[in-house]
């Protein structure tokens, strides 16, 4: 039993070329703490459990409200201790209509162990009226673009945005801004300011990234709630690339931090408690490197 106990907790490790992919099928409240050096990881990017009642495999998303925040504060402890003082916490935090105070309480949760420097909006499905682009000529027609899950309700609108609560420990860490900049609209702006001579303005706390359309849902989403890897990327490059030399998701799920790593040649390290879920990461990850093999 023991011996048995032993080859599960053994780490899958995948080389990305200059990179380590590490993947831990255990808890990562204990497992932050018993796997990693303090303050060595420099940017945390995860989305946990938001106790809406997802149909998870191997855990149970619908407890009393108390016990879930006590639980998110065990992993927030455990994550505070392994970021470094100059590193960020990207935290996806999603609700539903009927119950919106959950991710406002998990932020509440981390108060205790993080400043709170960030806050983004997560757009998942916009309408973008023709008028209201200006005299651009940008569309020629009204334009919605995005996912997102309707309802059938007279009370609630369709929830069409989630929460990335950007956490670090001084609340004073310096971001690349401009590594996700989007070109002025404005051209004259370049001429006139010398802090857009790049052509590029900061692009500020509202992130359009919509899903894939799903065209087979055990092919292509096969996780019940999984974020985009777009998402995983645009955390990791605000907080800086070069400075990025470790990241973390404590709640893995099927991988999209990890592959978005793999693509960037970052090493990281996951934790997920289903295997299942940890198979289809490594397989995804493995293809990934693999790509990046062939000539």
């Amino acid at each position: 039993m023991d011996e048995k106990r032993t080859r599960k907790k053994r780490p899958k490790r995948i080389s990305a070329g200059d990179a380590a992919i590490t993947l831990y099928n255990e808890d990562c409240v204990k497992g932050m703490i018993s796997r990693l050096l303090k303050e060595s990881v420099d940017v945390i990017v995860t989305s946990p459990p938001y106790n809406l009642g997802t149909n998870y495999s191997r855990y149970q998303d619908a407890i009393p409200r108390n016990q879930y925040l006590a639980w998110t504060t065990r992993w927030l402890a455990s994550a505070r201790t392994v970021l470094k003082q100059e590193g960020s916490l990207f935290l996806n935090v999603g609700a539903k209509p009927s119950d919106p105070w959950g991710p406002f309480e998990v932020a509440f949760a981390a108060r205790g162990f993080f400043h709170l420097q960030n806050v983004i909006h997560w757009i998942k499905s916009i309408h973008i009226p023709k008028a209201s682009t200006g005299g651009y000529g940008l569309v020629n027609d009204d334009l919605t673009v995005g996912h997102y899950q309707p309802i059938n309700s007279t009370r609630f609108l369709n929830d069409c945005h989630e929460y990335i609560f950007h956490f670090t420990k001084s609340g004073r860490v310096p971001l690349d801004r401009i590594a996700l900049g989007v070109p002025y609209q404005d051209k004259s702006n370049i001429g006139r300011w010398k802090r857009a001579a790049s052509g590029f303005h900061c692009r500020g706390n509202t992130w359009f990234i919509p899903y894939r359309t799903i065209q087979d849902r055990k092919r292509d989403r096969p996780h019940p709630a999984s974020y985009p890897a777009e998402l995983a990327e645009m955390c990791i490059r605000l907080h800086g690339i070069e400075r990025g030399q470790l990241v973390l998701d404590p709640f893995t799920g099927i991988g999209n931090t990890a592959v978005t790593c793999a693509r960037l040649g970052i090493n990281f390290v996951g934790f997920e408690i289903d295997p299942s879920y940890l198979q289809q990461a490594v397989h995804r990850i493995s293809q990934e490197t693999e790509g990046k093999k062939r000539p």
